[in-house]
């Protein structure tokens, strides 16, 4: 999961004068709501091995619908890497029972919304639409998923599209910097491919290869179906088994399905790739992490949150509570830096993102960052525990403030862990964790553990790999 800025908006009430023709209002006892008249969030499996998961509320007027899909770059191999991301491009560009033209006057028409994307593990396709408009828009999605034409003209017209975006990520440094650090961490493993795959293949990838992948890779025991907002459970399931029922129950496991659930080795190793012309240096320093069904999936997080995030073009730059970016602001160390703790299936990537134009003070940088790192193995108060885990809990439930980011949290979860938790499990479990917890997770995860780095840009004043993993079992007083 990615960090996420927070806004809270405050609103004033002003007050109107009352005339004197109306009586006083007497404000009575509240009632309270009752859990029937809340959310509910209810699962059911159809027989061929399909997960429908919704959260109903009654009183949404819109709902969004999507498929999660078990299955992103890592279960390509090398030579179809891509493949994944060039299904999504090619999703909306014509069925069986629609043309491009069709299926884009019928969203348009019912005022919905349709999208797509893809990463490391996972495919997604989703809707937004008004509630009476949800059987059309799981059609809609079921006619994408099971009969989407791939016609070689759309293939190829895609093919030039995908490349024009290959070159718009290549100037993005923040997504060459972490391309690179997961290929350098996962090296010649599924987990370090990038998800938009090398120029070669895009130019290479078949017509044959796309239809592969779908065979190999959409099928109901690896799909979730999921709704969130006015769809009821019942219906939307009655939608299911109508538009999902001739999925194949499950497929056989080629080479790149076994490798894909094979857990990859964490290697520390570093990529650097000097470019003066760029004036500030790009790094990013991680340790192994931990994958989301882990028992330190929350601690991980919260150590995160300890580290935290630092933008020196933010007004409150001088006064986070962070202690490593009160320290970088008051030295000017960096121009920023953002901490994270990225995971997957199975394992993870926890460490911190230096983005600084002083290009002589970079080896001081990395020494402090890592000096913060070795203190969270002995020295952590309850104090920044508690703020932590405050804007970890707000960062997390604060996001669900819409039907799509809830429909993306539970077909997320779903996908990953099998199950979903509640947003009042998350907070409960957050709030367990312990001054205690993050010193045992840092001496576990972090002291003297390897690192893998990834740098752009002017690094020629980044300190050597061995000295940067001698830091990690350095003791700083």
């Amino acid at each position: 999961m990615a960090s996420r800025r927070l806004a809270l908006n405050l609103g004033q009430v002003r007050g109107r004068a009352t005339s004197s023709l109306i009586r006083p209002f007497k404000r009575g006892l509240a009632t309270p709501v009752t859990p029937s008249l809340g959310a509910k969030t209810q699962t059911t499996t159809l027989k061929n091995g399909l997960t429908v998961a919704t959260e109903h509320s009654p009183w949404a007027q819109t709902s969004t619908v999507g498929v999660w899909i078990d299955a992103g770059s890592r279960a390509e191999t090398a030579e179809t890497n891509g493949t994944a991301h060039f299904l999504e491009h090619l999703a909306f560009k014509g069925t069986q029972k629609r043309t491009q033209q069709q299926l884009e006057l019928e969203i348009e028409n019912m005022g919905g919304h349709l999208n797509a994307y893809t990463s490391r593990e996972s495919t997604v396709y989703f809707s937004r639409a008004f509630n009476s408009d949800v059987p059309q828009s799981v059609d809609i999605l079921a006619d994408i998923l099971q009969n989407s034409k791939l016609e070689p003209s759309a293939i190829e017209r895609e093919r030039d599209v995908i490349l024009r975006e290959s070159e718009e990520v290549e100037k993005q440094l923040d997504e060459v910097v972490f391309d690179h650090l997961h290929a350098t961490a996962y090296q010649h493993q599924p987990l370090g491919r990038t998800i938009l795959g090398p120029r070669e293949n895009i130019r290479d990838i078949t017509r044959t290869e796309l239809s592969n992948y779908i065979k190999t890779n959409y099928t109901a025991d690896r799909m979730v179906l999921v709704g969130a907002g006015g769809i009821p459970h019942e219906k939307l399931v009655e939608l299911a088994e109508k538009n999902f029922s001739g999925l194949p129950t499950t497929s056989p496991h080629n080479e790149a399905y076994v490798l894909s659930k094979q857990k990859p080795n964490f290697i520390g190793s570093e990529v650097r790739i000097r470019d003066d012309t760029i004036g500030s240096a790009h790094i990013a320093i991680a340790v192994e992490g931990v994958s989301w069904n882990d028992e330190d999936y929350f601690t991980a997080l919260v150590t995160q949150a300890i580290v935290g995030n630092y933008d020196k073009a933010m007004g409150s730059a001088p006064h986070q509570g962070s202690k490593l970016a009160s320290f970088v602001h008051h030295n000017d160390l960096a121009n920023s830096f953002m901490s994270f703790s990225t995971s997957y299936s199975d394992t993870g990537l926890w460490g911190i993102y230096l983005v600084s134009d002083k290009l002589t003070q970079l080896d001081d940088l990395v020494h402090f960052a890592q000096r913060e790192w070795s203190r969270l193995s002995g020295n952590v108060t309850q104090s920044e525990v508690e703020r932590a885990k405050a804007q970890l809990k707000a960062s997390i439930l604060l996001s669900l403030d819409s039907t799509s980011a809830v429909a993306e949290d539970i077909g997320r979860q779903i996908i990953t862990t099998g199950r979903w938790m509640a947003p009042g499990e998350i907070e409960r479990t957050i709030d367990r964790v312990t001054e205690k917890d993050v010193m045992d997770f840092a001496n576990r995860k972090l002291w003297d553990q390897d690192v893998a780095i990834s740098a752009v840009g002017s690094v020629e004043g980044l300190l050597d790999y061995q000295r940067i993993r001698n830091d990690m079992s350095r003791n700083f007083s």
